[in-house]
């Protein structure tokens, strides 16, 4: 690490552990939007870790938001998946593709979190694939008419700002385009929150938009280049969320430990017991190959490599692995780690939800196996 990227490691974990973990539970059961800690983070740099200081960031790397995410994680998974989307859905994509304008008007917002976005790209029917973009953005005047609805949109019940894909064409290859929707457009409307499995104050509902007009200048790196503002993204994404399983992971992890040591059974802590071992070494095992793989990911993206296959296999095995170590972590407390007292059951919810947003494993899967066959 360098030094930079430590100081912002160890700040996230201070935070974590002062301020973002004590209100976990509340904010899980109430499905309460964390927003004092995301303001908290805000004011350390951490909306907009690769942002230029220019724009209002800290101006680090893919690698420094992976560690800042684990540690934020550790302490709220709510909390880091907002924190997640804002940066690697929101603040990077609009540095890559936008225009000066377009930066000036959001990034230094979005920096300091003071205003906060949302990624629209999920549909019913279509899912979340390239493909499956049935909105549509008809030409009018000097700009667009939008009409769809999207789902699962995180964030949307608070945002301020919309990032939405929509047909332009009928083009297979270029006929996708990506906007930077004001969340307060006329003709947006947004469904009930859902009350989700998990991650639970990272707040989301369905998006639908219904004859909204929006300028041409809110077009993102331009007509036609939605597929490849949406490839940055997702790759980012799952970067995101390979970073918040393994904080997941190892806050179940070491509420596993603790327990072992201090639980007795026949006399003696449960962790003297062989088959309580084997389980922690294990855990142990995953959550460092799970980081090494986040890792990869984020220096090959740094390092401007080709990084779909090395972001799919960071996400799939990070997200895996929150919830194989979150499953046993639940074992190791037995009947207590199935009470909303301990803190293992909202890991072992948090980390089902990792195998599914940002791509479900499946989806991974695919994306390794054609990377592998087109070597």
């Amino acid at each position: 690490m360098t030094d930079a990227q430590r100081t912002l490691r160890d700040q996230a974990r201070e935070a974590s552990l002062r301020e973002i973990a004590p209100q976990a539970a509340d904010v899980d059961r109430q499905l309460r939007f964390p927003r004092e800690a995301v303001l908290s983070l805000a004011k350390l740099g951490m909306m907009g870790v690769a942002i230029p200081r220019a724009w209002g960031g800290l101006g680090l790397d893919t690698v420094a938001c992976t560690l800042m995410l684990e540690e934020v994680a550790s302490g709220c998974a709510s909390t880091a998946a907002v924190v997640s989307v804002q940066n690697l859905l929101l603040c990077e994509p609009i540095l890559r593709f936008g225009t000066e304008a377009q930066k000036r008007a959001w990034l230094p917002a979005l920096a300091s979190g003071t205003k906060l976005g949302c990624f629209a790209l999920t549909e019913t029917n279509g899912g979340s694939s390239l493909n499956g973009v049935t909105t549509q953005a008809r030409r009018d005047g000097d700009g667009f008419v939008l009409n769809g609805s999207k789902s699962f949109v995180t964030c949307a019940p608070v945002a301020d700002l919309v990032v939405v894909f929509a047909v332009t064409s009928a083009d297979a290859k270029n006929g996708l385009s990506a906007f930077l929707v004001p969340a307060g457009s006329a003709g947006i409307t947004l469904g009930p929150a859902h009350a989700k499995l998990g991650l639970r104050g990272a707040v989301s509902s369905s998006l639908t938009l219904s004859d909204t007009w929006i300028p041409a200048d809110a077009l993102l790196g331009g007509e036609g280049a939605g597929r490849e503002v949406l490839s940055f993204a997702l790759d980012g994404g799952r970067i995101g969320a390979a970073a918040v399983s393994v904080g997941i992971a190892r806050a179940a992890f070491n509420a596993a430990t603790r327990y072992a040591i201090e639980r007795c059974s026949s006399g003696e802590p449960i962790s003297q017991h062989q088959s309580i071992q084997f389980m922690l070494a294990d855990m142990s095992t995953h959550i460092d190959a799970a980081r090494l793989l986040t890792w990869r990911a984020a220096a090959a993206r740094d390092a401007g490599a080709p990084v779909s296959a090395h972001t799919s296999m960071a996400k799939l095995v990070g997200s895996e692995v929150a919830s194989l170590v979150a499953s046993d972590a639940v074992q190791v407390l037995g009947g207590n780690g199935c009470l909303m007292d301990f803190a293992v059951e909202r890991h072992f919810r948090d980390a089902k939800v990792t195998e599914i947003y940002e791509g479900t494993s499946e989806i991974q899967r695919l994306g390794i196996a054609s990377a592998l066959l087109k070597e």
